[in-house]
């Protein structure tokens, strides 16, 4: 082999090993930024109800689409363990994404490029998972549980009402330890198969929504062409996965299918991060009307950490918005939902948490009602709807 042949064939391999080591963790610095980085600081009054707290849940973030190393404290990012161990929360929802497509944004969106390839095999991820969707989703499951194994039992992730009921008891005497439970986010997962919610729920997955930011073989997204509601197919995904006590998610779901959803939907229905018109009116918040019903089954409307769904780039726009809801149904049915790693600037990391505590208070915000909505409302929820064992 020629010289300048042995030079441009060591050239390629370095820009190949660079690729492999490198572009990933920019990519993720680059998506994933932070309004208000830490540390933070948080008047008395306000650490010290939040330290009181028994229990603190968010119910979305998408760190699993990363292959970060979850069990060690990053400077990027929104959510690790040890960062979550910090906080002493108690769980996160952790849902993953398998497809986006390409310039994404609010107003109109179709299925037809994906972004999340090229990550994919960038990341090494395994090849059955660079072009399916079921198999990228089943990567990430794993990868959740990878992280429970490793982590010396300081992290678990929670697949039943029994393993919820267990850490409980086991965090009554060891606040050194943290949880998750997985979902996913839009059933285009699925792959157009039914029988594929029962590989998702054999993998871990207990929560779901049925589109993300394009139209797909359910209905309709808020974000998508068509803004129409649940197609029949949806209907018999949404009656197989509440037969198995999976939870219905409705974020990014046009406002047609939210209401076909809450026609027949026989459980209650959560969604996992969002905001609220009555604060911010933008496509992606939801409505009075959609707030009411989705409490009215006994739901949560979890509310997000970010500007185009609060308003600014600051926590008092979040309390704001939970706030809103409170006044408007109670504060049985409101949570905590950053959308933390969602490839979109957020208010605070997970540390951050304290400071919304303390801007629900300023708000006049009971400290019963706080506790409700930093986590005992999930708590409560995921008791009462995960499947019993």
């Amino acid at each position: 082999m020629k010289t300048y042949q042995k030079y441009i064939l060591g050239l390629l391999l370095g820009i190949v090993l660079f690729a492999f080591l490198f572009v990933p963790k920019i990519v993720d610095k680059t998506f994933n930024k932070i309004s208000a980085k830490p540390p933070y600081a948080v008047n008395r009054d306000a650490q010290m109800l939040y330290d009181s707290l028994d229990f603190v849940a968010d119910m979305h973030c998408d760190a699993l689409l990363w292959k970060r190393d979850l069990l060690q404290k990053n400077d990027f990012g929104s959510v690790d363990i040890p960062r979550m161990l910090e906080v002493h929360m108690a769980l996160q929802a952790f849902t993953i994404v398998t497809k986006a497509p390409r310039n994404m944004n609010f107003d109109h969106n179709t299925g037809e490029t994906d972004q999340i390839t090229l990550p994919f095999i960038l990341q090494a991820r395994p090849i059955a998972a660079w072009f399916s969707l079921t198999e990228r989703a089943l990567t990430q499951c794993k990868a959740l549980f990878d992280f429970e194994k490793k982590s010396e039992g300081k992290f678990r992730v929670i697949t039943s009402a029994k393993d919820l009921e267990t850490y409980i008891f086991d965090r009554k005497t060891n606040k050194n330890i943290t949880a998750g439970f997985l979902g996913i986010e839009g059933m285009h997962a699925l792959e157009g198969k039914i029988e594929n919610v029962d590989v998702l729920y054999k993998a871990g997955v207990r929560m779901m929504s049925p589109v993300h930011f394009f139209d797909n073989e359910l209905g309709s997204s808020a974000h998508g062409v068509e803004h129409a509601g649940l197609t029949d197919f949806g209907k018999e995904v949404i009656k197989k996965m509440q037969a198995k006590n999976m939870i219905l998610d409705v974020a990014h779901c046009s406002p047609k299918m939210v209401d076909d959803i809450l026609a027949i939907t026989s459980k209650p229905i959560v969604s996992s991060h969002t905001g609220v018109k009555g604060t911010q009116n933008s496509v992606r918040n939801i409505s009075d009307e959609h707030i009411k019903g989705i409490a009215k089954t006994g739901g949560l409307i979890s509310i997000a950490m970010f500007e185009p769904a609060t308003g600014t780039k600051t926590p008092a726009s979040t309390a704001k918005a939970i706030k809103y809801c409170i006044d408007l149904v109670g504060a049985d049915y409101v949570a905590l939902g950053s959308d933390f790693d969602g490839a979109i600037e957020i208010h605070t990391d997970v540390t951050g948490l304290p400071l919304y505590v303390e801007e629900l208070l300023k708000l006049g915000v009971s400290r019963d009602d706080i506790k409700k909505v930093m986590g005992d409302n999930v708590k409560r929820f995921l008791l009462l709807n995960l499947p019993k064992n």
